[in-house]
């Protein structure tokens, strides 16, 4: 039986991290998350580009750019969809992480899903370095170890 396994050894890799504006107060702290997690598993903040978009719907088709670029190991998309009087919360999520696992799938290239669709402003902000952690530091985590493990298949 064999067992393939990726690491958390970022050394060399480069990433593309999607943005959204929207939300900047959560997504800002989101973002500082995932930079802080690259770094610390040995990426170079020079092989690190962000690139910001109005809202989470516009994310799929800049990672899609990103992706297809050949530039980036990997892409990580961060956002935040927070629930409102509308059905404008429904459309907006379903869409952008549908987009967002098409590029992935179609493209090849590691994506990783860090846009937080939550209820309220609360969920948000403890999902972005609050009691429940920081969705950006799981996203780095999640699109390193799976690129090693794409390298190793």
């Amino acid at each position: 039986m064999n067992i393939i396994e990726g690491s958390l050894d970022g050394k060399g890799l480069s990433i593309g991290i999607v943005v959204s504006k929207f939300n900047d107060q959560i997504t800002q702290k989101i973002l500082e998350g995932a930079k802080a997690t690259l770094l610390s598993h040995g990426i170079d903040e020079s092989n690190i580009t962000v690139v910001f978009v109005p809202g989470a719907f516009e994310i799929p088709v800049v990672a899609s750019h990103l992706a297809y670029s050949a530039d980036y190991d990997g892409v990580i998309c961060l956002g935040a969809v927070i629930k409102g009087e509308t059905d404008h919360y429904e459309y907006v999520a379903s869409q952008t992480s549908r987009g967002i696992l098409n590029v992935s799938i179609e493209s090849g290239i590691p994506i990783a899903f860090g846009v937080l669709t939550t209820h309220n402003s609360d969920d948000a902000f403890a999902r972005s370095g609050g009691d429940k952690g920081n969705i950006g530091s799981s996203c780095a985590d999640t699109v390193i170890e799976t690129i090693n493990v794409i390298r190793s298949v």
